[in-house]
């Protein structure tokens, strides 16, 4: 009969190596060259204005 500490180790060896199997998917980040830049005060004066729906679904 094996000892338990020799089982948990088996286990956590296998856990271990299933993990390291496991394909991994990795998402490229963009440089902090290539990122979008912000917009400035004077681009946000050229928004259309924004207006408020109100729906009365009681009346």
């Amino acid at each position: 009969m094996l000892d338990a500490f020799i089982i948990e180790e088996i286990k956590r060896r296998e856990r271990h190596r299933d993990d390291r199997d496991r394909p991994v998917l990795e998402i490229p980040l963009p440089r902090p060259d290539e990122r979008p830049r912000r917009r400035s005060d004077a681009e946000d004066d050229e928004k259309p204005p924004r207006g408020v729906v109100i729906i009365d679904l009681l009346g």
